[in-house]
């Protein structure tokens, strides 16, 4: 009876515990890594408020662009080709005329199919024009194709085609990645591991928390955030950005924090949760374009007072006045009055790094083009615990091994890279058959030790090797257990 209890039972009970601890502890960790990665990737630079060309490159049907100006409403669309000498002549003076009466200050371009060979054309044309001043950027097209067909694309954009909408959300994501790839869902956007296999309902949890964290800890501009965007502030939903923006196309553009109030539903509960993460630039209030809390704004009136100053004084350098001011930091508590230090030392500041024009390398196209040693610049699109996945701009990322992500012992790969870093890989191995792609972060070594010329060696005369005696006892490290074995 024991028996059978022990085996029918109680042994197939704890295998059953201990698979679905272990189950847990894995999507915990398959969570976490895609967490970050959402998380690098929607605090990546951003290009600013300024003109930008989208393009959605084609073969057949030829490649979408439009014009979006900088608050990312779109000025036009249109469609060049540029596979014969006609197509590309025609589509050089219209890209020129493009670029220059509508100011653009930079070219977007998705990295799908054909989309190296579109940047080349691109330019060559600016290079031609005396353009070249004017970046070519590649922008990864994950989740535009959802994003296109999306009921939120249509409400912005009900009479235009898929792929317009495709080369608009390109634009967008130069200009800003976080207001553009909110409108995505982020399991969407492919930066995880195993992410079908983990529990759906903590990943989307995790991946909302997310979302919901980097738009606070940027903030957002009252006046010119889609309610996609509002729709993640701290104690504001969907339902209530849209009001917001209601309000906003009815009343005109906010002019202080305090209006806040007036739009529907929004109580004063919501916005002491929510006003810190607002900002209004060329407000009537200066500390609205701030991080600084509207409760906060009394200590640094009173002291604008007592000194005979002007908020706005208070701004930039002046933030040195604050700083001194010692009675405050016992007001306000040691922490509140750094972060507020902090912030009025640079108003409207965005915690994201700045943006570089990134560039693959212009003699490879696709994988057949790659041959092992070389050298390409990349961008680490994915971070796993097995290694990091790079884009050298071959429609087909390349796999870095952890073995070869540095050069000393890496535990997990996320201690040396994190999704969107630019790095410099070294290519492996090239499978042709099964399009594969082996890269190495590592520094390549050139120095090889020098072999020993035994032929001409010569011995010196005077150090004889002494010769071995075959009747000497053979030092086996297996002496002692070969030892206690006899004893047993």
């Amino acid at each position: 009876a024991a028996h059978l209890a022990l085996k029918a039972y109680v042994l197939p009970s704890i295998e059953t515990e201990a698979h679905r601890t272990l189950k847990e502890i894995a999507d915990d960790a398959a969570i976490r890594v895609f967490s970050e990665n959402v998380r690098k990737l929607l605090l990546s630079p951003p290009f600013g408020s300024k003109s930008v060309l989208g393009v959605d490159p084609g073969i057949r049907t030829g490649c979408k662009a439009a014009v979006v100006d900088d608050t990312g409403a779109l000025k036009g669309h249109f469609v060049f080709k540029y596979q014969t000498e006609r197509d590309a002549t025609q589509s050089q003076v219209l890209i020129r005329e493009v670029v220059k009466n509508a100011n653009v200050r930079a070219i977007a371009v998705g990295n799908g199919t054909a989309g190296r060979e579109t940047e080349t054309f691109l330019r060559k044309v600016l290079t031609s024009e005396g353009l070249s001043s004017i970046p070519v950027v590649m922008i990864s097209e994950s989740g535009a194709s959802i994003y296109s067909a999306s009921d939120v694309a249509r409400e912005e954009f009900p009479d235009l085609d898929l792929t317009i909408r495709g080369a608009i959300s390109i634009a967008r994501r130069l200009q800003d990645p976080l207001s553009e790839l909110v409108k995505v869902d982020p399991k969407s956007i492919g930066v995880g591991q195993y992410q079908h296999d983990v529990s759906q309902h903590k990943l989307k949890r995790s991946l909302d928390d997310v979302v919901d964290s980097c738009v606070n800890s940027v903030g957002v501009d009252l006046n010119t955030a889609s309610h996609h965007l509002l729709a993640h502030i701290s104690g504001i939903g969907p339902s209530l950005a849209k009001n917001i923006v209601e309000y906003r196309a009815s009343n005109g553009l906010f002019k202080s924090r305090a209006q806040l109030t007036h739009v529907p539903r929004f109580s004063q509960k919501i916005f002491e949760q929510a006003a810190g993460f607002l900002r209004i630039q060329g407000g009537e209030h200066p500390l609205d374009q701030t991080g600084v809390h509207p409760e906060r704004y009394a200590p640094l009136e009173n002291l604008c007072k007592r000194t005979q100053r002007k908020l706005s004084d208070l701004l930039g350098e002046g933030s040195r006045i604050v700083r001194d001011a010692q009675e405050l930091k016992v007001e306000l508590g040691e922490y509140t009055f750094a972060d507020i230090v902090r912030e009025l030392e640079k108003p409207g500041r965005d915690p994201r790094e700045e943006f570089v024009p990134f560039q693959y390398r212009a003699d490879i196209h696709e994988v057949k083009d790659l041959k092992p040693g070389m050298e390409c610049p990349g961008i680490v699109t994915n971070v796993t615990n097995f290694g990091a996945f790079v884009d050298i701009g071959v429609h087909q990322d390349g796999l870095v091994h952890i073995s070869e992500i540095a050069d000393r012992f890496v535990k997990d790969p996320k201690e040396v890279v994190s999704a969107g870093d630019v790095v410099r890989a070294r290519v492996l191995e090239v499978d042709l058959a099964r399009n594969r792609i082996s890269l190495s972060l590592k520094k390549e070594r050139t120095e090889q030790r020098e072999k020993p010329n035994h032929k001409q060696a010569t011995r010196n005369p005077a150090k004889k090797t002494p010769r071995m005696n075959p009747n000497a006892p053979i030092n086996n490290p297996f002496g002692a257990l070969a030892g206690w074995k006899a004893k047993r």
